[in-house]
This record gives C-alpha cells, structure tokens and sequence, in this order.
C-alpha cells in the first residue's frame, strides 16, 4: 500500500517546471500573461497552451476553497448524504453564485480549450503531425470535465461556444446555441472511441516527448495512462447513458470490446493506474512544503468551514454496522464521543441537529487524511470507480461470477486508495491510523451487508455495488456520486422535508445561470422550459 508515497518520492523533483514557459521555473503571472488574454495567443505555442489549459481548471480538480465551501459544501456533498449538516429552509434549491461561479469557470476552460485549437490550426501539416498528442490529451481532459458540467444542467452550449477570439472579436456572431445533452455525449464517445485507436499507433518524436511529459502535469508525458484515462472515461460515460434506449446496445458492445483486448484499450484497473493531479512537495530555505501553485492547501477552510465536514448518519451507520476498515481512515469520532463514530440524522430538528454538533459526539471526516492533507490530490478515475462500473456491467450482461469478481475488487482498491491518501499527508491532528490486515478486508467483503451471495436477486446486488461506490465517491468524487446515485436510484436516502419552499426535496439538475437569460437570449429560449430543479436529465429514467 506505498503507491502513492513512492509515486511522489520517485518525482519529488517534479515541480511548475512541467508548466513552465520554454521550461524554465515560471511565476503565477506567467499563466494570466501567457493564458488568460486572448489577445497574446499569438505569443504562445502549442505546450505552452496545453498547459495553461489545463492549469486553468485545477480549482475544481485539487481540492480547492472555493470549490468545496461554496459550491460542493452545500449542493451534491449534501444531496447524497457523504456530509451531515444542519437543516435550513431553502436548502435544496442551489444557490444563484455557486452556479454562476461554476459555469463562468467551465467556459473559461473551454474558451483555453478554443484558443489550443486556434493555435494547433495554424500550424503546418507536419507540426500539427508531430503535436497531435497535445490535442488528443488535452480533449480527452476538456470531455472529463464536459462531462460533469452536462450532469450538472443537461443541455449546454458547447459546440459553438468559446469562440469569440477565433470569431475575431465579433459579439453579435458569437452567442452560442444549446447542444443536447444526448448530443454531446455521442460526440465525445465518438471522439473517445477514435483516440483510443489512435494512441495505439501514434508516433511521438523525441524532442516533443519531451516537451508533453514536461507540461502534462496529469500522466506526466506517460502514453500508457493516457490510454488507461481515455478508455476508463469511455466505460464511466458508456455506463452513464447505458439505460437510455438509444444507447444502450452500443454501451453494452463498447465496453466489451475494450475487455476482450486489455492490451490494446487498458484501463485503470489497479491504484498505481490512478488518474489524477498530485501535489509534489519542493524545497523552500531547507524545508520540503506543498508546491506553491498546485496544492490542496485550501482544503482545510473548504471543508471544515461552517461544520462542512461533518459525518452522516447513513455513511457512519453503514459502516459501523459492518466493521468497514475505511471507517477510521476516514472519520473521526466526535471529540466527547469517547471514541463512538456517529453520524448527523438529516431528518432532524435544526435545534436538535445544532445541539448534537456542538455538543461534540457526531464523527467529521478525518482531518489527517482529508482538509489538512496539503498533498491530497486532484482525482480523476481511480481504480475501484472502474471495478465498481464492471461490476454492473457484468451483473447485467448475466455474467455473475465476473461481476462478483469486480465488486470484491472494487472494495479491496477502495480500500487500498483510502490509506494511500493517508500515506501521503503532511498532518497527524487525527492522529495515526493502521493500514487493516488481508483478513479484516476479507472479513468485512464477507459480512452481512456487504457479501454478494447474501444479495439474492440482481436489484439486490445493484444495490451493494451502488452502496460501495458512494462509498468510494464519498466528498472525494461527489459530482460523480450524485450523478451514479440519480442514475441507479441507489442509495436512497430520507430527507427532511422543507415544507417552507417550493423545492422540498433535492433537485435533479442545476438551473442555468441567470446570465444564460440575459444575454444569450435567443438561444436560452431552446431550454428555457426545462430550466428547472424538477427536469430530469436525459439518462436518469429512473
């Protein structure tokens, strides 16, 4: 279980030099110069665009402030219960800012994507040849995060949007129109399909190996986990839409495909195959702290701000009652509690809710291994995400024993991944805690709630496995909870029920933005009508 930890000793050198302009140490207004303005892209150059692309969505990727206090704090993390909190009218309707926030910042991350293409098009034939890599990583990126932004509010600009720069500046030709959201999914499997060809057959010259391993502060240059990353995309997006009628055939004979020939479409299917954004430590006057532009650092305020970590009442429940070895890595048992591990019933009172947290006896997430981690980093896909999708792939397809196969996994990974976060952290508030024994993990695989053959029927097993990925999501993933626990109808949950509002229960989707209706006028009218909390998405037919 020394992944992670010997992960970052072997690239402790790794610092913002992969990000650096014509690789040399860079400073953080290198990136609003040399990214940010529209204007200068014609100083820049493919590398240096690629990276500023992606540096520019770090926010959202590495566990930041503003993403976890303003808008994961009080929408999804509370919506799939991996949070308690106390009780408020208005709370299942989403806040105007956060999602204001959260859409400014995706189209400023598709118009960085604009201006990579703009620039890779004025190349030669033999330079955009010799860079194809830099375009084929960085869409596979920009579709990972299209993704969640489509499972967010459904029907979005997207086609024609961020073109402002390549549209010369021209306003008026530039408001986007709605794709569909079962549109854009088919466009990006399309896409996701064809790259995972072509990295089998794909050339890269030395001197731009280089130049990608340096800027890519994802893979770090490294071809076989772009691979992995693009077809374990294909198998999360694939099984997202796998009930929609339309594509339903072509899930089931996709991931197939990419199962039958593992050395030609691998996937992540171990914990050193991770994708995500790590937090390298440097040297600072002789003492070794987080980088300095890529950190989890706003991890702590984030989080523990206004009680965001406290524990539920479902997650602590669960895992109490099965002895989950994940619990003590993962919680913290209030601090009068005398060790008891409890979570936040979200039926309650708001005054028995409030006296509960201050009283000191509900569990928080743990501190050591989650907000006051400086290395904690920006997940992607991890391992048991992918056994747990397998798992049902395989439970519909007929194939018990494959998918019990998966399910165990998955749990044995989820596991694993959950002390290899511990492994890496520069903090003991919560004190230490030891990896489980091979016996413990195979004990609780074992027990009541969790064993496949106690599950008789194929609901019920839909079940354990929709049960240890919300587990696995926890606040690590939770726009990928909410959007798997919508989708399956499981876990399911009781609220209470906010008599006072005319959303009483959790939404199904984010509206748009008000400036959606202010200044893409024309176009919001395509959607207007389902700009709603209550318009389920296209694949959620549950």
């Amino acid at each position: 279980m020394n992944y992670n930890k010997n992960r970052y000793m072997n690239k402790i050198l790794f610092t913002l030099v992969v990000l650096s302009l014509g690789y040399t140490a860079c400073k953080k207004s290198d990136f609003s110069d040399a990214y940010s303005d529209p204007s200068k892209v014609s100083e820049t150059s493919v590398e240096k665009q690629f990276a500023g692309f992606i540096y520019s969505n770090k926010d959202y990727v590495v566990p930041s402030y503003w993403n976890y206090f303003v808008v994961l704090r009080p929408t999804v993390n509370r919506y799939t219960q991996v949070t308690g909190w106390e009780n408020a009218s208005g709370q299942y309707v989403p806040g105007g800012g956060l999602i204001t926030d959260r859409w400014n910042n995706y189209y400023a991350f598709l118009a960085q994507y604009r201006e990579l293409e703009k620039v890779y098009t004025k190349l030669s034939t033999d330079d955009q040849a010799a860079r194809r890599i830099f375009m084929i990583a960085a869409t596979i990126y920009f579709y990972d995060h299209t993704e969640k932004v489509v499972d967010l509010h459904g029907d979005i600009p997207w086609s024609q949007a961020g073109k402002l720069s390549t549209n010369g500046g021209a306003y008026s030709t530039s408001y986007p129109a709605y794709d569909k959201a079962s549109d854009i999914y088919t466009k990006m499997l399309d896409d996701l399909k064809g790259f995972s060809d072509e990295l089998n057959s794909i050339t890269v010259g030395a001197a731009i190996q280089t130049g990608f391993k340096n800027q890519d502060i994802i893979n770090q240059g490294n071809l076989t986990l772009w691979k992995k990353y693009t077809n374990s995309l294909r198998i999360r997006m694939l099984s997202r839409v796998s009930g929609v009628a339309a594509f339903t055939s072509r899930a089931s004979s996709e991931i197939a495909a990419i199962l039958a020939s593992p050395s030609k479409y691998p996937i992540v299917s171990t914990n050193a195959d991770n994708i995500q954004i790590e937090v390298y430590p440097v040297v600072d006057a002789g003492n070794t702290i987080p980088n300095k532009y890529i950190n989890a650092t706003g991890f702590q305020s984030g989080l523990e701000d206004w009680n965001g970590n406290i524990a539920g009442k479902v997650m602590i429940d669960h895992m109490n009652t099965y002895s989950d070895p994940r619990l003590q890595v993962m919680f913290e048992p209030g601090a009068n509690a005398a060790g008891v591990y409890k979570g936040l019933d979200p039926t309650l009172t708001a005054a028995t809710q409030n006296s509960l947290i201050s009283g000191g006896t509900i569990s928080i997430y743990n501190r050591s291994t989650f907000s006051r981690n400086d290395y904690f980093p920006g997940v992607l896909i991890n391992a048991a995400e992918i056994s747990f999708l397998l798992a049902e792939y395989y439970l519909k397809a007929g194939s018990a024993s494959a998918a019990q196969t998966a399910y165990e996994t998955g749990i044995a990974q989820s596991i694993e991944y959950y002390y290899l976060l511990r492994s890496v952290t520069n903090d003991n508030t919560a004190g230490t805690v030891t990896a489980p024994t091979s016996a413990a993990i195979t004990a609780y695989i074992a027990s009541a709630g969790v064993s496949w053959a106690a599950a008789s029927t194929t609901t019920a097993k839909l079940k354990l496995i929709a049960t240890q990925k919300w587990i696995n999501y926890s606040i690590v993933q939770p726009l990928e909870g909410w959007a798997e626990m919508k989708r399956l109808d499981a876990p399911t949950f009781t609220f209470w029920n906010d008599d006072a509002n005319a959303q009483k229960q959790p939404p199904y989707r984010y509206v748009y933005p008000s400036s959606e209706a202010t200044y893409n006028t024309v176009n919001y009218q395509s959607v207007k009508s389902g700009d709603n909390l209550t318009t389920k998405l296209f694949w959620d037919i549950n």
